[in-house]
């Protein structure tokens, strides 16, 4: 491909009203990330001079996840075209090539922004090059007609379009590729005589073809062009993503044992040799080692596993947690923003957060750290070798020892020194034939209440 600059402008306006959500439509998430973002990562991967995202009015929310690429506002939501000019502040006269892509695309691959390029780039440099697919259902979308000679005529949008333009394939996405000294010469001139009296993108080609230079169209996937613009189209998408990120760990060495049931976030990294079991979730921010299992029913988010380690099932890992090699948190156990340290093993039934659990200790069934006490939230720690016996509860801050035990039922409130045997249960006692008399004395009463 022959060297030339890249400007490019993302159409992030639209309100979504199809998603019947007040969060912008760029915004909802696929994979743990709004779709906007997972669009520019794309386009970072081109190396382009310039970026400028268009936005609404009073989108506040895109403007911060877009930076620090630059924003420029569509007042007035008159159509693409209309879109387009409210970047011509950032972009106009940009010697170089302009592509113009659409926020809600977010499955768009590099590969294809490559191909636009090259077609651009090469004989007879077309003024604009559209990018087309031909869907299983054409339906609504506009319609690329071509020429005998395979260049690009027009567009017709669905509106406007008639039986014979309609019975054609291939579909127009919205996506284009302009040489930027011709666009805003070409836009200046698109007029809004249409069904929806709007300024429609795709005129630029008729308008590009009376000027005398040629139009060009490269083809896509349809399933990389899916526009998000529904709750239903965004689990579509969803799904899609949730494929790539399976393949992807799998190939990379992992095992899963349902695959159609792991949901991975956009950043989930899996190490090797690792088996994953059904119905685990992995939200954003999680990094998991070598030889891991991760067994069904676990949720983990913001979260590192060492190597070695075994989670679940039904564990979960809250952001801040950081299981070290070998350690285990076990069934219905929740770790939050605390340190396990190797070896360590939370096994049954505990919440542990905002603490550090020392090499090799093992805290019993039922234990709890109770870290907040309504305005602040402390640390507990816990000694390299300690055993804490179940059903205890550390109010933090505290400190337990190397080696230290605590008797089970315990309330800890104080240090418990290394070594040291802690104990806080009230002492027991025993009333010698008192159960008898209580069986007997309730066994005669409910015989009493049947005779009634």
């Amino acid at each position: 491909m022959s060297k030339s600059k890249t400007a490019i402008v993302v159409l992030a306006a639209g309100l979504g009203t199809r998603m019947k959500s007040s969060l912008p439509k760029v915004m909802h998430p696929i994979g743990g990330r709004p779709m906007v973002k997972h669009l520019l990562d794309t386009l970072e991967s081109l190396k382009p001079e310039k970026v400028a995202v268009v936005v609404g009015p009073g989108m506040d929310a895109v403007e911060e996840a877009v930076a620090p690429y630059p924003t420029a506002i569509q007042h007035d939501r008159l159509g693409t075209g209309h879109a387009v000019m409210a970047a011509r502040d950032e972009i106009e006269n940009f010697k170089g090539d302009v592509l113009i892509v659409y926020g809600d695309t977010p499955l768009l691959t590099k590969q294809t922004l490559r191909a636009m390029l090259e077609a651009r780039r090469s004989k007879p440099s077309p003024a604009v090059v559209v990018l087309g697919f031909v869907p299983d259902d054409p339906g609504q979308y506009g319609r690329l007609i071509l020429d005998d000679d395979g260049y690009l005529e027009e567009i017709v949008e669905y509106r406007e379009a008639g039986p014979d333009e309609l019975a054609v394939g291939l579909c127009n996405s919205g996506v284009m590729c302009v040489d930027g000294q011709l666009l805003f010469n070409l836009l200046d001139r698109v007029k809004n005589d249409n069904a929806k009296g709007e300024y429609y993108l795709t005129d630029i080609v008729a308008l590009a073809n009376e000027d005398g230079f040629s139009c060009a169209v490269v083809e896509g996937d349809e399933e990389e062009l899916l526009g998000v613009n529904s709750r239903v189209e965004l689990a579509a998408a969803e799904m899609l993503v949730q494929d790539q990120l399976r393949t992807k760990i799998m190939e990379g060495g992992a095992t899963l044992a349902d695959p159609s049931t792991a949901y991975f976030s956009w950043d989930t990294q899996i190490g090797q040799d690792v088996t994953i079991g059904p119905n685990v979730v992995f939200g954003p921010g999680v990094t998991v080692g070598n030889n891991v299992e991760i067994r069904a029913f676990c949720h983990l988010e913001g979260a590192t596993v060492a190597d070695g380690a075994i989670l679940g099932p039904f564990a979960r890992l809250r952001p801040g947690a950081e299981v070290g090699e070998t350690a285990r948190v076990g069934n219905f156990c929740e770790v939050k923003n605390a340190t396990l340290d190797k070896g360590a093993k939370v096994n049954h039934l505990t919440y542990i957060g905002d603490a550090k659990i020392g090499e090799g200790a093992n805290i019993g069934a039922g234990t709890i750290t109770c870290n907040y006490d309504g305005y602040f939230k402390s640390l507990t720690e816990i000694g390299k070798g300690a055993f804490i016996g179940s059903n205890t509860a550390l109010v933090a801050p505290v400190k337990v020892g190397d080696g230290a035990i605590v008797g089970a039922g315990s309330v800890v409130t104080k240090e418990v020194e290394a070594d040291e045997l802690a104990v806080t249960r009230a002492p027991q006692k025993g009333i010698k034939g008192w159960a008898a008399k209580f069986r007997e004395k309730r066994s005669a009463e409910k015989a009493a209440a049947k005779k009634k």
